[in-house]
């Protein structure tokens, strides 16, 4: 298990090595600083890109972080029944 701060090493660094990358954000609970903090809280990070289709096309680079638990993305799951 990382800690916080080899998380956020690890977030900025792939920012750092990506001329793509523009800018990170952090947001979600954790953005928060008066958020109560707890063993599963997750890092809610957006990466500002020049053009986000390569990141689309080949998701390999969210491998960088770690094996992937869950993976969401609503905009490809179609309309709500």
């Amino acid at each position: 298990m990382r800690t916080e701060q080899e998380m956020m090493n690890l977030i900025l660094d792939f920012a750092r090595g990506d001329e793509r990358v523009r800018a990170v954000i952090l947001n979600g609970s954790r953005a928060n600083p008066d958020a109560p903090r707890d063993f599963f809280q997750d890092f809610d990070i957006v990466y500002v890109v020049t053009d986000d289709a390569p990141f689309k096309q080949d998701r390999a680079w969210m491998r960088s972080f770690g094996d992937l638990m869950i993976y969401q993305v609503p905009e490809e799951m179609g309309d709500p029944v």
